[in-house]
């Protein structure tokens, strides 16, 4: 096996691992004995088990945002946009459970970069400047974009916490339930909102 196939391997049997048990419950000893491994091949690669990880988060964190960003076009209808974004973290979530949880459920000590809140973070900012215009074509302020971006990226993925949790939930039913919902506030929203109780 080449050095980059190892490095691949010992990606591939890490992921799975720290996936379903969590960072914290598994141990260089672990990660080697499930590759075929020894440990000083993995410190070798990685330096250990948290620049292990380090890349792993890595991966899955531009992974996800790739193509929740892909779904953002100008062209498309902000019901087509809102639609894309959460049947993709479905998506996600369904084919790369592993990866979806390294994100989700991290250990915050092991990781020094990006978290799904920063990927979620992201998509807020995306959402953001997909929204402005199409607040002001409504009428509506665009400086209010900030808020609503912040309102459907945050929705959007505690809902994917959610339903990684509750798979036996239809995935289809899920996406047009929150799509609807998010769809028909941006649909409805009143031009000078006001508190009704206050």
């Amino acid at each position: 096996m080449s050095r980059a196939e190892r490095r691949e391997q010992l990606i591939r049997v890490a992921r799975q691992l720290f996936g379903t048990r969590g960072y914290d419950a598994v141990s260089v000893e672990e990660i080697a004995s499930a590759a075929g491994v020894s440990k000083p091949i993995v410190y070798e690669h990685f330096g250990g088990k948290e620049g292990l990880y380090q890349v792993i988060v890595d991966r899955e964190v531009k992974a996800l945002s790739d193509i929740l960003r892909s779904q953002m076009r100008p062209e498309h209808s902000a019901r087509a946009v809102l639609e894309g974004i959460v049947v993709t973290l479905l998506d996600f979530i369904e084919e790369n459970a592993d990866g979806f949880h390294l994100l989700a459920h991290q250990s915050p000590t092991a990781v020094r970069s990006e978290t799904f809140e920063t990927v979620m973070a992201d998509i807020a900012d995306q959402v953001t400047i997909f929204l402005a215009p199409l607040l002001e074509k409504q009428g509506l302020d665009p400086a209010s974009a900030p808020v609503y971006g912040q309102i459907l990226a945050g929705g959007v993925g505690q809902i994917g916490q959610w339903w990684s949790e509750n798979m036996q939930v239809d995935k289809k039913l899920v996406a047009a339930q929150v799509t609807n919902l998010l769809y028909l506030g941006l649909r409805g929203m009143e031009k000078d909102p006001q508190l009704q109780t206050r």
